[in-house]
């Protein structure tokens, strides 16, 4: 008998299921995948479960109202990240996953009422994580770009020696640039071919937001404007180049706390070889003594 119970609860919430998709006109699950999967720069697979909830995210981002300063900043934090999204569907689906968690409390509620007030702060925790995920990828992308803008101020530096073409000095670093720095040269000179070279390098500066980078866009600038520029980016690359070196010292200070450890493991493996010698010894010296 119990056994039909569980089926007839199945079967009732399946249908259930199927005429609510059909009444709000929710996409079959192998679409929503390939729309989430085709928005996004980097070639992951989609998970069901992230799939529905973008499905629920995209409902409720009709409902939610921003400032127009705060959805401009959202909108190019995203854009920046690489995350193909508008401002209200990124704080809908954060919310909806947040959700999800949170709705782990409702049986607990009647099995474990202790694990309730975890859940929530598990939930409220989820949704500061999810939303501050495109700051993450921003400043990590930033991070990476800025290891490579010392070489790139060089090498403008020797070519403006020959050239005074920006969007050929561009190009021509594009080519050996790494993959993230190259992606965003790749839209700079899209934006320079297609309007005005300023106001493409100024774009180009507001969506990485970094201002090492600021530096050598405002020196671009003036090159485009007549000025002359070597001295400026001689300067520029000799200040770049002692920031690297403090970056590597920066980067260096933290290694020798990890190498202690195995240090000290290492010491304590050499004692326990010397300890074990000269026990053995001196059981020898008393074997032979008695």
């Amino acid at each position: 008998m119990a056994i039909w119970l569980v089926m007839f609860g199945a079967f009732l919430a399946g249908g259930l299921f199927f005429i609510a998709a059909d009444i709000f006109k929710l996409p079959a699950l192998a679409t929503q995948k390939a729309m989430i999967s085709a928005g996004r720069q980097a070639k992951v697979k989609t998970r069901t479960i992230e799939a529905l909830m973008m499905g629920w995210a995209m409902k409720l981002s009709r409902l939610i109202r921003m400032d127009e300063y705060k959805r401009y900043r959202m909108a190019s934090t995203l854009m920046a990240a690489g995350l193909d999204m508008t401002p209200e569907l990124f704080t809908a689906y954060a919310l909806v996953k947040s959700g999800g968690v949170a709705l782990g409390m409702i049986p607990c509620l009647v099995i474990l009422p202790l694990v309730a007030p975890v859940l929530l702060i598990l939930a409220i925790l989820t949704y500061f994580k999810t939303i501050q995920e495109a700051d993450e990828k921003l400043k990590a992308k930033r991070e990476g770009m800025e290891q490579e803008l010392p070489r790139f101020v060089s090498t403008i530096t020797q070519e403006l020696k020959v050239s005074r073409d920006v969007l050929g000095i561009i190009d021509n670093y594009r080519r050996n640039a790494g993959t993230m720095f190259a992606a965003e040269l790749d839209i700079l000179a899209a934006d320079m071919r297609s309007g005005s070279y300023e106001a493409a390098l100024t774009r180009f500066e507001s969506r990485i937001n970094s201002a090492m980078l600021s530096d050598i866009v405002r020196g671009l600038i003036g090159v485009l404007r007549g000025d002359d520029g070597a001295i400026y980016f001689e300067m520029l690359s000799h200040d770049m180049r002692q920031l690297e070196l403090q970056r590597l010292k920066a980067k260096a200070m933290k290694v020798p706390p990890k190498i202690r450890v195995f240090s000290f493991i290492l010491l304590m493996c050499f004692l326990f070889s010397y300890l074990a010698i000269i026990i053995f010894e001196i059981v020898n010296s008393l074997g032979k003594l008695f």
